[in-house]
């Protein structure tokens, strides 16, 4: 038996001992039980929960629900709130166990609310549009129109700053998702907002016409919201994420949705944006239809070949790649390509190899890491992949996350690592900024596909 799967029997072991000790006193912990399923109470944003490609869940809450259910033994039943008050009120009538939607800790809040452990720091930050005068603090905020999340943690840092400025004025909505605060201040309905960091990152490739004009609060922590009577469950769960910050899982999920957004550069977003209009669709079609063939999404291989060529179907590098998908020649002809500068061609060429990476990847890889391990074997080459799994072990990360593996390719260009490993050295930081650049570019098509 391997240490990996003792200790995951251990772990197992240890979580039945405790949901079992825990259940017989705890009344969540008993509903739990006998529904056999976990009921999260959440929004559904781009931060939380929403339904990804081919309709399949997706989102940091739900990733980190979905792993607290997997170690309870149970299912997973979401709710869908349309905003903070039903949602906060939901959860103390006991109509879930968990309220999981990127919900702050605050002084007030914990006067009327459980609170679990926190799990991610943020900060409030004021955000205006890049073309208004930027304020500087507070008191050139006296004078904008400020829309804000009703009941949210925004409403009470501007309560509290109304003592010092009482000319300090904001509305409130209830209607409106963050989401759409942010569009309506696009479109300059208003001057600005107050919204936490982490959902300003994930949006701001989105609304590159927005930016931050300066913090509202100090550092402050997300955590779940329980109901009141469940002292045992909150005690579980504290157990269960210092397990899962032990096992880098919350690492892992945090790479997942966040580790690549803070590459945003106005002018590339700006031009990416445009040309997404101009240029993409002259290769649409030939993107969906080679998709299909080599079942990887079209979204990825237009991603992918922005990365590779900005949509040039005659673009060339100096070492002599050409194309959409800038193939060697060697590759091209491997791949069957006669003609690299035929869109099609091209189109084929990238997918087939990038399909044939895929299969190559072992089967130890975290499912939804497949893709990035390919995309890494297709920009640096497979066995400087498998050198960057092997220094991986050697340096007791893991081999088979791309969080981890994230870490390890740069090391592939220091000589106190690359003259130990079979394929020597690589520039191990190229596929990491590849891919970063790949998934940025797909997220801010496929949202611009939705929004037109």
């Amino acid at each position: 038996m391997t240490t990996r799967l003792i200790k995951a029997l251990l772990l197992f072991m240890l979580t039945s001992f405790l949901l079992i000790s825990c259940s017989e006193t705890d009344p969540i912990m008993k509903d739990i039980r006998r529904q056999g399923k976990l009921i999260v109470l959440t929004f559904n944003s781009p931060t939380t929960y929403y339904l990804g490609s081919g309709d399949v869940p997706t989102g940091f809450e739900y990733d980190l629900t979905k792993a607290l259910a997997d170690a309870l033994g149970v299912e997973v039943e979401y709710k869908i709130a349309d905003n903070i008050e039903d949602m906060l009120s939901a959860i103390n009538n006991g109509d879930g166990h968990i309220a999981a939607a990127g919900l702050t800790r605050t002084d007030a809040r914990e006067v009327n609310y459980l609170f679990g452990s926190d799990y991610k720091t943020i900060q409030q930050q004021v955000v205006c549009h890049r073309k208004s005068k930027t304020p500087k603090d507070i008191n050139d905020l006296l004078t904008r129109s400020i829309l804000i999340i009703s009941e949210s943690s925004y409403q009470e840092a501007l309560l509290e700053q109304q003592a010092s400025y009482p000319e300090l004025q904001w509305q409130t909505t209830s209607e409106l998702s963050t989401e759409q605060v942010l569009e309506k201040l696009v479109k300059r309905e208003i001057d600005c907002t107050v919204v936490d960091s982490n959902i300003f990152s994930l949006n701001h490739r989105y609304y590159p016409s927005l930016k931050v004009a300066f913090p509202f609060s100090e550092k402050q922590s997300l955590a779940w919201v329980l109901p009141s009577e469940s002292a045992a469950f909150k005690q579980y769960i504290a157990d269960w994420f210092a397990k899962v910050e032990n096992n880098a899982i919350l690492n892992i999920i945090n790479e997942r949705y966040y580790g690549y957004v803070d590459m945003f550069d106005f002018y590339n977003n700006h031009v990416f944006l445009k040309r997404i209009k101009t240029r993409l669709p002259k290769y649409e079609s030939a993107f969906r239809e080679v998709s299909e063939q080599y079942q990887v999404p079209w979204t990825l291989l237009a991603a992918q070949s922005y990365q590779e060529s900005h949509w040039n179907a005659g673009a060339r590098s100096h070492t002599g790649v050409r194309g959409l998908m800038m193939l060697t020649q060697t590759t091209a002809k491997a791949m069957g390509i006669k003609k690299r500068t035929d869109p099609m061609q091209s189109i084929k060429g990238g997918a087939k190899y990038l399909s044939k990476m895929l299969k190559r990847v072992p089967e130890d890889v975290a499912a939804e890491d497949r893709i990035w391990f390919a995309l890494a074997a297709y920009n640096v080459g497979f066995g400087h992949l498998l050198d960057a799994r092997k220094l991986a072990r050697d340096l007791g990360k893991s081999p088979s996350t791309w969080h981890d593996i994230k870490e390890v390719f740069p090391l592939l260009s220091h000589k106190k690592y690359y003259k130990k490993l079979k394929y020597g050295y690589a520039r191990g930081s190229e596929p990491v900024k590849y891919i970063d650049r790949i998934r940025y570019y797909q997220d801010v098509l496929v949202n611009a596909l939705v929004t037109g």
